[in-house]
């Protein structure tokens, strides 16, 4: 396993974009958004997604010189067309966005249709903690995975849910989900590194579970059939929430914003066409509530309690959601980003089919 410096990682990305044409701004958001989900341990939404990318851009689907444009504007709501471009670039105005109408009218609500896949939505959660106010996140998503409760056939996507509240001492609040057990890119990660999956992730046409990685990624990608269990699992005890989950952040993210729904669309794409994916982001600045600082002093408050609760294990604290990826990036920013060989392979054959120049083994 290859450990790769971070700094290198963006290098990497950067080289890739800009052979493919995308304008620096714009390549330079969406490789930091990349970079810090790898080095927050999110693997299947960092360096990996290229290999996606290069496909959504070999088939016409990508327009990668498009700006994000306001269709709509109030003072706390906006709607934002993506131009069909990667989401990164387009997930990041809108939430500054959504953080600017918020630190002026209290709340701030943007939409985002015509975009296509943004990596961790955790990721556009922070920069709403970075200004001091709560954030939350839902987006559609490109391929159908998620099996409805009692179904055969994927009809939604993993339909991410992200939400993060600031603190003063202690780090943010951040929740990042997926309405599916697991996201298809996790299963893709597994596969590069020739590993099986849990037992109860993905489900074949029949509803039997599907334990080899290889398997698993041609139910997800190939056949008409299976896919991915709602959060909760696939039973109706708990696995229905997470179906409606999923069903909430669809809403949200595509029929709020004019965006597409895959199971409608998805049979009557033509070639070249984009996804269409549409993204929902809330800001909401705690000023509006309460006098500064109530807010993110109770957070500390809340936070301390919960650090302090008798761990089961003595040498496991408690955690806070946030705090596996801000401890996992502290110790990849100075061991690495790891990146497995047939990883390696990709990026190289994406390196020589665009020319852009290969960073991950270089000196």
């Amino acid at each position: 396993m290859m450990r790769v410096p971070a700094e290198r990682v963006r290098r990497q990305i950067l080289n890739v974009l800009h052979a493919w044409g995308m304008d620096g701004d714009l390549a330079a958001t969406t490789a930091e958004a990349m970079v810090e989900t790898d080095l927050m341990g999110i693997d299947s939404h960092g360096l990996s997604m290229l290999m996606m990318y290069e496909s959504l851009r070999g088939n016409g689907q990508l327009d990668l010189t498009a700006r994000p444009r306001v269709m709509l504007d109030a003072p706390a709501t906006a709607l934002v067309d993506g131009g069909a471009n990667l989401g990164h670039p387009n997930a990041d105005f809108a939430m500054r966005l959504a953080v600017e109408k918020a630190l002026k009218a209290g709340i701030g609500a943007v939409g985002v249709r015509n975009s296509h896949h943004f990596g961790a939505a955790g990721h556009y959660a922070r920069i709403a903690c970075a200004a001091g106010v709560v954030g939350f996140i839902t987006s559609s998503a490109r391929t159908l995975l998620l099996v409805p409760t009692r179904g055969t056939l994927p009809l939604l996507g993993t339909n991410p849910i992200a939400f993060a509240a600031p603190a003063l001492r202690n780090r943010p609040f951040v929740l990042d989900i997926a309405t599916t057990t697991v996201a298809a890119n996790k299963v893709k990660v597994y596969d590069l590194n020739g590993k099986p999956i849990p037992e109860g992730w993905i489900v074949d046409e029949a509803g039997r579970p599907v334990t080899d990685s290889a398997e698993a990624m041609e139910v997800i990608f190939k056949r008409p059939g299976g896919g991915a269990t709602p959060l909760g699992g696939a039973e109706i005890t708990g696995g229905h929430k997470g179906y409606g989950l999923g069903v909430m952040a669809q809403i949200l993210s595509a029929t709020l914003t004019g965006a597409a729904f895959g199971a409608i669309r998805n049979p009557q794409r033509r070639p070249g066409d984009p996804d269409d994916i549409g993204h929902f982001f809330l800001a909401i600045d705690p000023r509006a509530f309460r006098p500064e600082g109530g807010f993110e002093d109770d957070m500390d408050a809340m936070i301390d309690t919960l650090h302090a609760t008798p761990p089961s294990d003595p040498a496991k604290p408690v955690l806070v959601a946030g705090d596996p990826e801000a401890e996992e990036r502290e110790r990849r920013l100075q061991d690495g980003i790891p990146v497995p060989p047939a990883l390696d392979r990709h990026i190289r054959d994406i390196c020589g089919r665009s020319g852009a120049r290969y960073e991950l083994g270089g000196d």
